[in-house]
């Protein structure tokens, strides 16, 4: 009989967990998947684009709701560096509520929409705010819905370019998994494409896969009450989503935290006790090496943490390397890997962490005001 992630499919489809584990495992084929979409479309992708970046003054906005935000969060700081080109993370729950301070009438604006569904409220309202607001406003969407809101209203208008994410990244379960990971690696494939640094990303994850989840099922037995994940630069876009998806699939038991290796000594560092997890995503950059080693010296030193967990190749079985972008996705798949299990142990059901639906798949109850501009 088949497993996932070391439950059986009947197991899994007991407790409502399989879709979860089968998005989270069918990521490494995603990811290639997802770059070889973009290379199949790029003259097509590259013919609207490359108008759009000639011009020296195009404001460029990553946007999404939740994981989906995390998304720019996450690869924002390496494609400004790569390109010579400010990308701004800006959420679109942000945007909705304060549309005037976010965006700029005069200024010429990209603005790149995430949404798993495509159908979160605040996510279409920010691409009409965007159009009702800038003068010069133009939207490529990435979607895993052809036909949410976000795709079909981006149907016909020079404006906006729609692009479709690969079969099965529409989510099932309740957690972003292999949809957040595919957008990401779409995104990061059209500006910055390293198809070499796909290729080991997805080697690295299938090693963890296939000879570590049982060492994180044990792992995951520890009387965790709290969670923190830290990462410099893009990877605490990464930290943010980890510490999503453990809050997520854990209904709330576990809490958790994210933060930078230096933000964390300012303030944040007073919530470590002896029942406080550590993941710390170790960055492939020489200089920001310096400033990781130095906190993990210092938690190792105060030693009030119940366990440290440093990301590294090594977690993955593989030598080559990865840059700190790439290294986001085994790095964000290992978390989803802890999360899962730390739901299962708890008898929660992951595709379904919230039955009594406090929250949902696609958020509800959100009331969308007209914008009367002043």
């Amino acid at each position: 009989m088949s497993t996932l992630l070391t439950y059986t499919e009947e197991q899994l489809k007991a407790q409502h967990g399989y879709w979860t584990a089968r998005e989270i495992t069918q990521q490494p084929r995603i990811w290639r998947e997802a770059a070889a979409n973009i290379e199949s479309k790029r003259t097509e992708i590259n013919t609207w684009l490359t108008p759009l970046m000639a011009q020296s003054n195009l404001r460029i906005i990553l946007t999404g709701a939740g994981t989906s935000a995390y998304v720019g969060d996450a690869i924002a700081p390496h494609l400004s560096q790569q390109t010579g080109r400010l990308f701004e993370a800006i959420s679109t729950t942000d945007i909705v509520s304060n549309a005037p301070q976010y965006l700029l009438k005069s200024i010429p604006t990209l603005i790149i929409s995430y949404g798993r569904s495509g159908n979160s409220p605040e996510s279409v309202a920010a691409v009409k705010l965007a159009d009702q607001i800038i003068d010069n406003c133009y939207h490529l969407v990435i979607t895993c819905n052809p036909e949410g809101e976000l795709a079909t209203n981006s149907e016909n208008k020079v404006n906006a370019f729609s692009l479709l994410m690969p079969e099965g990244t529409l989510d099932q379960s309740f957690a972003m998994t292999s949809s957040f990971t595919s957008m990401l690696v779409s995104t990061l494939a059209i500006f910055t494409p390293q198809a070499s640094q796909v290729e080991i990303a997805a080697q690295w994850a299938e090693n963890f896969i296939e000879s570590k989840t049982e060492q994180i099922k044990v792992l995951a037995t520890q009387p965790t009450q709290r969670l923190v994940f830290l990462g410099a630069g893009g990877l605490q876009g990464i930290a943010r989503e980890a510490a999503l998806k453990v809050l997520e699939l854990t209904a709330g038991q576990v809490l958790s935290y994210c933060e930078s290796p230096l933000g964390f000594r300012h303030g944040p560092k007073s919530l470590m006790d002896a029942n406080t997890e550590v993941v710390f995503f170790s960055s492939s950059d020489k200089y920001t090496q310096k400033y990781d080693q130095d906190l993990l010296a210092e938690l190792q030193r105060d030693d009030q943490a119940l366990a440290i967990t440093t990301l590294t190749k090594d977690n993955f079985s593989h030598s080559e390397e990865l840059i700190d972008v790439w290294a986001g996705l085994p790095y964000i798949l290992y978390c989803q890997v802890l999360a899962f299990f730390k739901s299962m142990q708890a008898n929660i059901t992951p595709d379904n962490p919230c039955p009594t639906g406090e929250v949902n798949r696609v958020v509800q109850g959100v009331t969308l005001y007209p914008l009367n501009e002043r």
